[in-house]
């Protein structure tokens, strides 16, 4: 006789489900990265600039010369002006390159070479590299809840920005933007000697990154050496040696062959003057009309004004073309006017070093080196979009101040592509990218604040992703802008005053970039 069952006492453990596999972060972005991968891979046989040949040559001379002669060559005005980790980079490239299409490599049969295997060649490094990228990000958001680390990751790897600039016109601000991320990741988890070595490393790639040194000096200072004189001093000569390290490592073989004069004369080239061939939208566009309207006025009123040699039309501020009224600037000028800029940050990194506050302390500082920096070009605008984008879910503010950046920075790159068949490219690209930004960052709002706010309708409305009525206006602004340049323009003037439409995006961006580095610099001196 069996005995009968006690369905009292009789109790059924529920084991928690496992977590789904799609929901592990490394798994999510893994399958973010693929897809954007595969838009990338549509846009290889599109439109490539003049950087294409630029990467190509230096492909070229890491590959035929040896490493004495990297930086002295000329055969190709497209001469290597990089660091050295950069050309050890290409060379390393170049290893590959060789095996694809030995042409591509070749100091003189090279020059203007664009083979379609070359053409695969490039397309697919900067594709390949990106995943560098995709590794940074993941470091600084893995510790994120889902939906918000989601949100990040297409805000900067589906980043108009970056498709435009690397995948369109050619480079590899993806590869080296991911260096950047992996450096903030460290500091912001603590970990500040492998964050200073990483942004050792940055800058022996790219020398522009050094805007953002002063802030890395200062946090690490007061946030690494710390711990009464002895434990400072020891961290710093820690910290200072790994540096050291990497500067002698990059620089290190050019010493020794006489070529470091000749590196840094590359590097450094004070002759292009103040502003790139296509003015980028800072603080010197206004400057520059200023003092062309100024001279114009003066003239009308009788004075004998020197008419300066660059123009609208031409586009060019060169280091021979003076100002007519107003000061000549020079690059000192600009140096102290940045370092003066980042002032407020250095005295908050000072005081108050904080990791949660480094990844916006040093998006600022890139904003002062594109506002106020020499010769600027557009493209350096990723330098802080691409951070920002990391703090657009601190707040709704930072969510506000990310949509409407990230559009003027995407719009103010448009010039970059100026043939016609990519022009539903590039308007495509920022229209989705508005639209996805938009629709995320009106659902994260309203989810994340929902529950807090609901009984009191005042703070619910402070807590919802609102585009304002100016942000509306400054929108359109844009929009009318761009009708003005494509179809307005070519009615009235036909040929004539072609560097007229570029104008009106340099000026009309400035102020969206003016705005942003006013709210980053109250954001800076209100936050603790």
């Amino acid at each position: 006789m069996k005995p009968a069952k006690n369905h009292h006492n009789q109790t059924r453990i529920l084991k928690p489900k496992p977590e789904p596999e799609f929901k592990r972060p490394i798994t999510e972005i893994i399958w973010v990265s693929l897809v954007s991968t595969c838009i990338k891979f549509l846009l290889i046989p599109a439109y490539h600039s003049t950087d294409f040949e630029v990467h190509r040559n230096w492909l070229a001379i890491t590959h035929s010369l040896p490493l004495s002669q990297w930086y002295s060559d000329e055969t190709s005005p497209w001469t290597l002006d990089y660091p050295p980790f950069f050309a050890h980079f290409e060379h390393f490239l170049s290893f590959f390159a060789s095996f694809v299409d030995p042409i591509m490599v070749h100091i003189h049969h090279g020059l203007d070479y664009k083979s379609k295997p070359t053409i695969l060649f490039q397309r697919i490094s900067v594709i390949i590299t990106d995943f560098v990228l995709v590794f940074g990000i993941y470091r600084l958001t893995r510790n994120l809840g889902c939906k918000e680390r989601v949100l990040i990751w297409v805000l900067v790897i589906f980043s108009p920005g970056l498709m435009i600039v690397d995948h369109l016109h050619f480079q590899y601000n993806g590869f080296l933007l991911g260096i950047l991320l992996i450096s903030l990741s460290a500091l912001e988890e603590g970990k500040d000697l492998l964050g200073g070595f990483v942004f050792a490393v940055l800058l022996c790639f790219k020398h522009l990154f050094a805007v953002a040194a002063p802030v890395y000096f200062v946090y690490l200072l007061r946030h690494y050496c710390r711990g009464g004189f002895i434990r400072g001093f020891g961290r710093l000569v820690i910290m200072g040696s790994a540096v050291v390290a990497v500067f002698a490592a990059a620089y290190g073989p050019f010493l020794y062959h006489g070529q470091i004069q000749q590196v840094f004369h590359r590097m450094f080239p004070f002759g292009r003057g103040l502003c790139h061939a296509y003015w980028a939208p800072n603080f010197w566009v206004f400057y520059i009309i200023l003092d062309k309207v100024l001279a114009f006025l003066l003239v009308r009123m009788g004075f004998n004004v020197q008419a300066p040699t660059a123009s609208f039309t031409g586009g060019l501020v060169g280091d021979s073309s003076p100002f007519a009224v107003l000061p000549r600037v020079t690059p000192f000028i600009t140096f102290s006017i940045v370092l003066l800029a980042i002032a407020p940050c250095l005295v908050k990194a000072w005081r108050n070093p904080q990791p949660r506050m480094i990844t916006r302390w040093i998006a600022y500082a890139y904003t002062c080196g594109f506002m106020f920096g020499w010769h600027v070009h557009e493209k350096a605008s990723l330098h802080f979009v691409i951070p920002l984008a990391i703090i657009a879910l601190k707040s709704v503010e930072d969510a506000n101040h990310y949509f409407y950046l990230s559009i003027v920075s995407c719009y103010s790159l448009f010039p970059l592509l100026f043939e016609v068949q990519e022009y539903p490219i590039k308007f495509l690209l920022l229209l989705s990218h508005a639209t996805l930004t938009w629709i995320g960052f009106s659902s994260y709002f309203t989810t994340t604040n929902r529950k807090t706010a609901e009984t009191e309708q005042t703070r619910y409305d402070k807590t919802r992703f609102i585009v304002g009525s100016f942000g509306k206006l400054y929108l359109l602004g844009l929009l009318a802008v761009e009708i003005y340049g494509q179809f307005v323009h070519p009615i009235l003037f036909a040929e004539r005053l072609p560097f007229l439409p570029l104008m009106m995006i340099s000026i009309y961006c400035a102020f969206g970039m003016m705005y942003s580095w006013i709210w980053q610099l109250r954001q800076i001196i209100k936050l603790h």
